[in-house]
């Protein structure tokens, strides 16, 4: 009988023992998932319930310096639940601004918002540390809470010129079958605040605002995917070489060499100019310079974009010398902004003198983007001074509060005040001289006396017949309040292509402003 009960009992212990280890286990599961997995759970992808969450809160709008609203959040009436959309009024004129912003949180995906809308996704979405306050008071008020509001430093009447420039010149255009890209950047030479930031191809942020993942991540990764991608910000991303703006670069570093040297100092301009390796480098079209005798003042060579004096410049000061000008600009560093994603412009110091000549003419492996000319005219039109560009201006509480605020600053001061009004001086003869490369393109009566101080740039790439067209410039040119960067990819001359996208924005922003 003992021996039967003890045959009955062992299988029991076997299944309790079991019973208990998968109860343990069950146990350590939950307790795992609630205590450790949760994050990663609740971030995941898949996870509705945090997209949906997020959408209960009205994201603050985004405005321009003049009120334009440039993104907001509408009710959706949507039966699933959410309650908000993001929505993106003129979506492709001002996309390098705003970025997007997708039902994903930051948890779940890297590229769950760009742009501005990234830069202060915590104040847009209000729980941001400096809201906290305020979202207490409204919690006690029985206020709905509601995301900050976002200033940008952006002159609509100046953004929309420059996206309807790059619109008309590139659409259709191509290279060897890939779409032409261009940007377009304007600041405020005293504060650095960006005026107008455009970039074509551009994309609509509303086709990333809608409340389906699946949906955003097929549009993002064709978006990104596509050659050229739309979401690249061609106005501070893309370097293209600047041809003869960079003659700003060169000259600023020969006037610094020497205090005896003017805009009326003659230099040496042959046609051909013969390089230490033995090859020969010609001005546009083998024309010569100036009246043809060797010699021309310096600002005479400036104005008709002669090649060889500044060729000749560069093998004299050397590759390390402008190099070091061209790092005093901002080149060889991506400068931090808030809301924008840069890249570096390029110059490298060659040992050998004969690059250097093609590099002191903004060919070889120089390359800019339209930011860095805007911020080189900025420094001529500043008196030598560079400020810092920026995007964000401030921030308003719901309550209409400013919780952040951006205060000018400056960069350094690559050149003297001096060098700066000999650079102005032949910027202006480029364009007001009869016989300067950008007079032509302008309708001088237009202009109703505005003087504008600029430079044409015209590249050879090897990619294609056709340059790269560039024109950096300044307004007015005794009282600057605007400096412009304009680079089309296969434009073909600065002054045909180029000059007149940054004359309309230039136009656009001064009779906005009242000051044109």
């Amino acid at each position: 009988m003992n021996q039967l009960k003890r045959d009955l009992n062992r299988p029991i212990k076997r299944v309790s023992i079991a019973v208990l280890v998968l109860f343990l286990i069950l146990l350590v599961n939950v307790n795992y998932l609630q205590a450790v997995d949760a994050p990663s759970l609740a971030n995941g992808p898949e996870n509705a319930r945090t997209e949906f969450n997020n959408s209960q809160i009205q994201r603050g709008p985004i405005v321009t310096a003049d009120g334009v609203t440039i993104a907001s959040s509408k009710v959706t009436n949507d039966s699933t639940g959410f309650k908000y959309r993001r929505t993106y009024p003129d979506g492709s004129v001002y996309a390098p601004v705003t970025g997007y912003d997708t039902i994903f949180t930051a948890a779940q995906a890297p590229n769950y918002a760009t742009g501005v809308e990234r830069a202060e996704d915590s104040l847009l979405a209000g729980t941001g540390d400096q809201l906290a306050f305020r979202n207490f008071i409204d919690m006690i008020t029985d206020k709905p809470q509601k995301g900050a509001t976002v200033q940008v430093t952006i002159n609509s009447k100046a953004q929309q010129a420059a996206y309807a420039g790059l619109q008309s010149t590139l659409t259709g255009k191509t290279i060897n079958g890939v779409q032409q890209v261009g940007g377009v950047v304007a600041l405020n030479p005293s504060t650095g605040a960006i005026l107008a930031m455009a970039s074509y191809p551009s994309y609509d942020p509303n086709q990333l605002s809608v409340l389906n993942t699946q949906t955003v991540g097929n549009v993002v990764s064709q978006l990104t995917k596509k050659v050229p991608s739309p979401l690249i910000n061609n106005a501070a991303q893309t370097t293209l070489p600047p041809g003869s703006t960079f003659k700003i670069v060169t000259s600023s570093s020969w006037y610094t060499q020497s205090a005896t040297r003017n805009p009326n100092t003659s230099v040496f301009s042959p046609q051909p100019l013969k390089l230490p390796n033995g090859n020969l480098l010609n001005d546009d079209n083998d024309e010569p310079c100036g009246n043809g005798s060797g010699h021309t003042p310096v600002i005479q060579a400036f104005a008709e974009s002669c090649n060889t004096p500044f060729a000749n410049i560069g093998v004299l000061l050397g590759g390390t010398t402008i190099g070091a000008t061209a790092d005093k600009y901002g080149f060889n560093k991506a400068v931090d902004i808030p809301g924008v994603t840069t890249s570096a412009s390029q110059f490298i110091a060659e040992s050998d003198p004969s690059l250097t000549a093609y590099d002191a003419i903004g060919q070889h492996d120089t390359t800019e983007t339209p930011l860095q000319e805007a911020m080189i005219a900025e420094t001529v039109a500043n008196g030598g001074v560079m400020m810092k560009p920026y995007l964000i201006d401030q921030v308003t509480a719901s309550d209409l509060s400013v919780v952040d605020q951006t205060q000018p600053q400056e960069l350094g001061q690559p050149i003297s005040a001096t060098v700066a009004g000999y650079e102005k001086q032949m910027m202006i003869a480029v364009v007001q001289d009869p016989n300067g490369t950008g007079y032509p393109s302008f309708n001088q009566s237009a202009l109703n006396g505005l003087e504008i101080a600029g430079k044409t740039g015209t590249a050879e790439t090897g990619v294609s017949s056709q340059p790269d067209a560039v024109f950096t410039a300044f307004a007015p040119a005794d009282n600057p309040k605007i400096a412009v960067g304009v680079m089309i990819e296969g434009g073909g001359y600065g002054a045909a292509a180029a000059e007149p996208i940054a004359v309309a924005v230039i136009k656009a922003y001064l009779a906005a402003t009242g000051q044109g």
